[in-house]
């Protein structure tokens, strides 16, 4: 963490804040619960010097509307970067992430109780964006150097980071 920085960590399940504030954290990082979508109710207004998000847009009703929120979470030069599945569009790609969730997530996640979820999981991954859709999507949101990097190993084609930026001349005086 960079002297100074100031964290906000975010997140829409009660049970995922409560575990990551179980851990030893700086003071200067703090939780809010919030969907993306309410994030001004639960006093998350910015700016920003940079957004990370993780499994967030295909899990929103309006993957665009999130877009726009976080966009104007950002001060000018600020950074987004987006972890997320996104298959790269080669059927290939689509084959190996159904196989693997045919074959070992949902045969185990069934057994452990939790089918359902990853059921879940298998198919907002084949309904959302592949990766150069979802890319297209965030800069038509007004980012810009927008990037797509590809996860290594089995994942390759089927999880991707994709970082952009949001126009103007970054400031010092951000969070």
């Amino acid at each position: 963490m960079l002297p100074g920085a100031e964290i906000t960590a975010v997140d829409a399940s009660a049970g995922m804040l409560r575990r990551a504030a179980e851990k030893t954290w700086p003071a200067r990082v703090g939780f809010a619960q919030a969907a993306v979508e309410d994030l001004a109710g639960a006093g998350v207004r910015g700016p920003y010097d940079a957004v990370f998000a993780a499994y967030l847009f295909r899990n929103v009703t309006d993957p665009d509307r999130a877009l726009a929120t976080v966009h104007g979470l950002l001060a000018p030069g600020g950074r987004l970067a987006v972890h997320e599945y996104l298959l790269s569009g080669r059927a290939v790609h689509r084959m190996v992430w159904t196989a693997v969730c045919a074959g070992i997530v949902l045969p185990a996640a069934t057994l452990l109780g939790d089918g359902a979820l990853y059921r879940h999981l298998w198919r907002s991954v084949v309904d959302f964006d592949t990766a150069p859709r979802f890319a297209a999507r965030v800069r038509t949101a007004g980012f810009t150097r927008v990037r797509v990097l590809p996860l290594p190993g089995w994942q390759t084609g089927i999880a991707h980071t994709v970082v952009a930026e949001r126009a103007g001349r970054r400031t010092e005086d951000t969070r």
